[in-house]
């Protein structure tokens, strides 16, 4: 049988950190993706380990901001092993003005939080209809 172990020393100086500190200096990760589906753009966030009623989302103007808090474990424990991140992180998006910000939808399971946006109606391709007079193709022979 074969041990591997592997050294990253930016791991020991953020656990040292963690340790001495109770915090880490690595950010909190709160992974993303975005794609658009039809008239929809459509945003998943990975929030494993985060109850629903500590997520927050909050609007202002264009800025989508997501705030979750994985609480910190209290009690008579000792850390063995420390990588997934804890406490409150966010994320804000600036959406474009070609969103409707008034329906977004917002749904959580299974550790996974989506976001439906639906593009705005003004800013659907849509046909433009020309106005002016009909143009009368005949000559017409002017008599003198």
């Amino acid at each position: 049988m074969m041990l591997l172990r592997t050294t990253d020393p930016f791991r020991d100086f953020d656990r040292i950190a963690q340790q001495v500190f109770g915090t880490t200096n690595r950010p909190a990760a709160m992974p993303m993706d975005a794609w658009r589906e039809g008239d929809t753009f459509v945003v998943e966030f990975d929030l494993p380990g985060v109850a629903k009623e500590s997520i927050d989302l909050d609007i202002e103007r264009n800025v989508l901001t997501v705030k979750a808090e994985r609480v910190v474990r209290n009690g008579d424990w000792q850390m063995l092993a420390s990588e997934r991140p804890r406490g409150v992180f966010s994320r804000q998006l600036v959406l474009g003005d070609n969103l409707d910000l008034e329906r977004i939808e917002a749904h959580y399971d299974a550790g996974v939080l989506r976001l439906q946006i639906p593009v705005a109606e003004k800013a659907k391709p849509r046909k433009i209809e020309i106005a002016g007079v009909a143009s009368d193709r005949e000559q017409t022979a002017i008599e003198a």
